[in-house]
């Protein structure tokens, strides 16, 4: 018996077929394209490096977790603290361009140059009592209270008000704009004098002890 041969494959028709899918998909296929909104972004500025402070201009003070208190890396009563935050901040020791003519402090070149220069670091431990912390807070808000009252008394005898005095008047709604614009300008000029420079430390983990 003869052997029957393959019928052969007409492939001339397969290739037109995948040539037609081929043009379909490129056809009707979307491609993704990132969307978003054209802005214009500013240009990169320069990075101004903070201005280097005197290690004799800050005033370290620090609670640790057990609530005692470290000053200038001492330890100190809370009773003491106000006092040394006064001296501190009226020492006056600078020379030159930062000398302080209203300062009454001791003159410590060791110490702060003046007022504007001095500034208060204060950091506490996580596990700080909060009242201790606040206590800590209003001891040294206190100080500088104390050398603005004793400069208000000092620049305008005639007001007989104390800043606290003032300033409390000022905030209060019942006084009139004429009395708030004449006690604004003597308010504002005590602040320079003894600016509140008073820097808190993120809460962290202390290994202090005493």
């Amino acid at each position: 018996m003869a052997k029957r041969s393959a019928p052969e494959v007409n492939a001339g028709s397969m290739a037109d077929i995948a040539f037609l899918l081929l043009i379909f998909f490129l056809v009707t296929t979307t491609i993704e394209t990132d969307s978003g909104l054209n802005r214009k972004l500013p240009p990169m500025e320069d990075v101004v490096d903070p201005p280097i402070i005197k290690e004799r201009n800050i005033f370290t003070v620090v609670v640790n977790k057990n609530n005692d208190l470290l000053v200038e890396e001492g330890p100190m009563d809370i009773s003491e603290l106000r006092a040394a935050a006064v001296a501190f901040l009226d020492n006056g020791g600078g020379k030159g361009d930062d000398a302080c003519d209203f300062c009454q402090g001791a003159r410590d070149t060791s110490s702060s140059d003046n007022p504007e220069k001095a500034v208060i670091s204060l950091k506490n431990d996580r596990e700080t009592d909060y009242k201790v912390y606040i206590a800590v807070q209003n001891e040294l808000v206190a100080a500088y209270n104390e050398l603005r009252n004793r400069e208000f008394a000092r620049l305008y005898p005639s007001a007989r008000l104390s800043y606290i005095e003032a300033d409390r008047k000022y905030s209060d709604p019942r006084t009139s704009s004429s009395e708030k614009e004449a006690l604004k300008p003597k308010l504002d000029a005590v602040k320079a004098l003894f600016p509140q420079k008073l820097s808190e430390a993120e809460p962290s983990k202390t290994n202090y002890y005493v």
